[in-house]
């Protein structure tokens, strides 16, 4: 098109920023890829006796454990220029146009890269759930469909069949239908073995086999989902890395608000400290939570000047109970609806050698060069190397099973 007079600006979508989390995570960028010790305390102190000493082969010492991060996740994200794509009408490629091409071309892939980034910290290594089974015709209803991209390489697994990698090669918004190839640019593959019976997920190629910790697998126990140890070390040996799981299999439209409450409660008795009051949810249950504050005019109360509509997708509200708890609900785009977190922000960080970055060759260059006989391109790479470090579990709570 640059070979063509373009009087237009180029129309794409305006990407939205879908990355609260990783925005309001406490961050390290100083860290070099070698293992980092996670020291907590284990066990308190605890023997009282009352009218005489305890004994002294009897008493409770302070216990302390060493957990560990042995070393970051690699994330690496690509993009490919060609050069016929670069070339104006006078045959040249302009310095202002490459690594700017069809302008913030490369800004707009790496806030798409944050944004997935963000999805696997909040709701772990698979980014969409399949809602229906898949097609003879490659086609499959997901719960995520903003996050499918034509031509995005995926891999399909279920609790019966083999990964599959497959490419986009249609997506329907309104459906939320996609369609899938076995190839790049191939024909829709037949995904019928895919299932929801079996649980029929979707991740980032490599994510299958290990990914970020992430909220989902640090703050549920293994019996809700989560993952059983954090940091190489057993969750149920030690209180202190259990966070507070509250069942919210009862919960519905009519009762969310007060179940989040009655959750609060519940949490702030049992946590090993911290104040977990930021209330992290989907849109779609804040949603709710708006609703019944408009039609209820129940108890519950919106603080005056305390709502914020971001520009990271989501939308935040301080509001109160009769009690004169006063919480900050955040609905953000990248969460599942089927868990709500109750964060203490300060009690987790996110470890990383130099955050987001263009990988640059040993002499300074920002793209490879390589040659075909259809021409040359160039191969401009991004990487995150990192991981979610969760210093204090005990400090916050999730509920779950919504």
């Amino acid at each position: 098109m640059l070979n063509e007079y373009l009087p237009n600006k180029m129309l794409k979508a305006e990407l939205l920023k879908r990355d609260w989390f990783l925005q309001n995570l406490q961050k390290d960028e100083s860290w070099k890829g070698s293992k980092i010790i996670v020291p907590f305390k284990g066990a308190q102190a605890s023997s009282l006796s009352v009218g005489s000493l305890t004994a002294a082969n009897d008493i409770a010492e302070d216990d302390y454990v060493r957990g560990s991060i042995d070393d970051y996740v690699e994330v690496y994200g690509s993009m490919l220029f060609n050069y016929r794509d670069l070339v104006d009408h006078d045959g040249k490629i302009p310095e202002a146009t490459f690594l700017k091409i069809l302008p913030d071309t490369v800004d707009d892939f790496v806030e798409y890269f944050k944004n997935m980034t963000s999805c696997l910290l909040i709701d772990g290594a698979s980014f969409a759930t399949a809602t229906g089974d898949g097609q003879v015709g490659g086609t499959i209803t997901v719960n995520r469909i903003e996050r499918f991209e034509i031509g995005q390489k995926l891999v399909l697994d279920d609790n019966n069949s083999s990964a599959g990698t497959y490419y986009v090669i249609a997506v329907n918004i309104n459906t939320s239908t996609v369609t899938l190839s076995a190839t790049r640019g191939g024909a829709a593959a037949d995904i019928s073995a895919y299932t929801v019976a079996q649980g029929a997920v979707f991740y980032v190629p490599g994510a299958e086999s290990g990914s970020f910790v992430s909220l989902k697998s640090a703050l549920l126990s293994a019996a809700n989902g989560g993952s059983s140890t954090i940091h190489g070390v057993t969750k149920t040996a030690w209180p202190f890395l259990q966070a507070v799981n509250v069942l919210g299999s009862s919960v519905t439209a009519a009762n969310l608000l007060d179940s989040i409450f009655s959750a609060y409660v519940q949490i702030q008795q049992k946590a090993r400290g911290g104040k977990c009051n930021t209330v992290a949810m989907s849109l779609q249950n804040l949603g709710v939570i708006m609703q019944l504050i408009q039609t209820e005019k129940g108890p519950f109360h919106i603080a005056p000047n305390q709502t914020k509509v971001s520009e990271y997708g989501c939308t935040e509200i301080m509001i109160g109970s009769p009690a004169g708890m006063m919480l900050k609900l955040v609905g953000i785009q990248e969460q599942a609806n089927s868990e709500i977190y109750f964060l203490d922000m300060k009690s987790m960080t996110f470890r990383t050698k130099q955050f987001f970055k263009r990988i640059k060759s040993p002499d300074g260059l920002e793209f490879y060069t390589q040659r075909a006989s259809t021409g040359y391109s160039y191969i401009v790479d991004h990487a995150l190397y990192g991981e979610l470090e969760v210093t204090k579990p005990g400090n916050n709570g999730v509920l779950h099973s919504i």
